[in-house]
């Protein structure tokens, strides 16, 4: 792709100089449109080493409002980062709706170098390919532009800018050991460049190639292209233009529908009692395993209201260690979670490598709540469920262990578990207004809960039942599960 790429003919001094005038201005008159439409706007400037990415960048950005916009330089992750997912330092990084964000640098520098310098397999590096694709199309699928240019100079001419940047003394620092060698070995480099682009130019978030011989010429064509995408992208908006759903391609487990799991399963107070400690001594020791091996653990809770997930969760707390585990109960969005991609609260709340994370609620919400009380549209939460099961395999591609709860009363116990809850005063705070009227939405919600479960339970990532009319029973089958599921992947 890079290859046959044909440059366009460099206009005159005087021509760019104008252009590039008239572009500035329309630049900045865009900033204002995409505020007040909320069009959020990712743009990748990645490329070759001195191809002069950042200081194009700062020209382009020079007449922009800096408050709704952010640059972000993305070298190589951290210690800390590395503990994360693949993508989690990019998807944290994501603009709210009406803003930019500029990367210097992206997941492109990252893969190709790691795969370059034999720190990942062939495979692992097209795994990510794949990743990244998802993510360019998950952003573009839920209202962002993304806007990707490539920086492109010849061998002679990379050559020439690091030696004079080596020769002052005050931008010496600017060559990495990185850019050396990929002077060293630009063929070899150019060849994988190459692949990576052909195979993540997508329709949806295609590469613009930049030459960039020419400071002021650079700037007029990521100006130019910038604001050619950014038109388009509002014109889509007013057309309400929706993005399709994609067909599954994950491996399924099945899992029964809710009206055919029997909640008759009890446990005596005795047993109850003598299992919650055997089993919480287990966890606690599994749990020290876990953070010697580096091994994420997301357990992931949903259920009827008042079916008990708080108290099954609390015994499942006790087990831990309090340093290495976080509960995140999920209300309703903030406004800068609202403001992003519905995943995006969720990736900042990711555990590190050896740590758990529990969520009382999840990013199931999409497809329930979301959907039943016309929050997002149908066409956002039946795409929802590929997102999702995306987003799950980054996790499972992380090695974390992925355990999913739907916790399952039937109809007259929540209505005893409220009225206990509305005549007892140290309980009332447990009921609201909202319980009694998702409560006559019963129905509804069950067929959209049969509709989750049965296609986002994974191999990877299945759902399983907690028949909580008993709580007890509930509680030693949640603790059961999440040992089982640990001690597989240790093993």
């Amino acid at each position: 792709m890079l290859k046959e790429w044909v440059k366009e003919e460099k206009p005159s001094d005087e021509e760019i100089s104008d252009r590039l005038a008239a572009a500035r201005a329309s630049l900045a008159a865009r900033q204002t449109e995409i505020k007040e439409k909320g069009l959020p706007v990712l743009v990748i400037l990645d490329g070759w080493g001195a191809a002069g990415k950042g200081s194009v960048l700062g020209r382009v950005i020079k007449g922009l409002d800096p408050r709704f916009f952010k640059c972000e330089t993305l070298a190589q992750p951290t210690q800390e980062e590395l503990r994360r997912p693949f993508l989690y330092r990019y998807f944290i990084r994501i603009p709210a709706a009406g803003k930019f964000s500029f990367f210097d640098g992206s997941w492109m520098g990252e893969v190709t170098a790691q795969y370059l310098h034999k720190e990942i397999s062939r495979d692992e590096y097209h795994a990510h390919l794949t990743s990244i694709k998802r993510f360019e199309r998950q952003l573009t699928d839920n209202g962002y532009l993304v806007v990707k240019f490539f920086f492109h100079i010849d061998e002679k001419t990379q050559r020439k800018r690091l030696t004079a940047l080596e020769e002052d003394k005050n931008t010496r620092w600017r060559v990495s050991e990185g850019d050396r060698w990929q002077n060293r070995h630009y063929k070899e480099v150019m060849s994988v460049f190459d692949e990576y682009l052909e195979t993540t130019n997508q329709f949806v978030a295609p590469w613009y190639f930049i030459d960039a011989a020419d400071k002021k010429w650079s700037e007029l064509q990521m100006t130019e292209i910038l604001l050619a995408s950014i038109d388009t992208a509002l014109s889509n908006m007013a057309a309400k233009q929706a993005a399709p759903q994609l067909q599954n391609v994950f491996p399924m487990k099945a899992v029964p529908k809710l009206s055919e799991i029997p909640l008759d399963k009890t446990i005596p107070e005795e047993e109850y009692k003598k299992e919650l400690d055997r089993l919480q001594k287990r966890l606690g020791e599994l749990h020290n395993e876990l953070y010697r091996k580096r091994i994420p653990v997301i357990i992931a809770y949903e259920g009827w209201d008042a079916a008990g997930k708080g108290g099954n969760i609390k015994r499942v707390a006790a087990a831990l260690d309090p340093r290495g585990y976080e509960v995140h109960p999920i209300a309703s969005p903030e406004p800068a979670e609202k403001s992003r991609h519905y995943l995006w609260r969720f990736w900042n709340r990711l555990p590190k490598d050896g740590h758990i994370a529990i969520f009382d609620r999840t990013w199931y919400g999409r497809v329930m709540v979301e959907r039943l009380e016309g929050f997002c549209t149908e066409t956002d939460w039946k795409r929802a469920y590929n997102e999702i099961n995306e987003f799950e395999k980054e996790l499972a591609d992380w090695n974390a262990v992925i355990i999913k709860f739907w916790v399952q009363i039937d109809k007259d116990t929540q209505l005893e578990r409220f009225t206990d809850r509305q005549n007892t005063p140290e309980k009332q705070w447990k009921i609201t207004d909202e319980d009694w009227r998702n409560r006559e939405k019963w129905d509804l919600y069950e067929v959209a809960v049969d509709e989750m479960l049965q296609k986002t339970s994974t191999k990877y990532a299945p759902w399983y039942v907690l028949e909580s009319n008993d709580k007890k029973y509930a509680r030693i089958k949640a603790l059961q599960t999440i040992i089982k599921a640990i001690e597989k992947k240790l093993k």
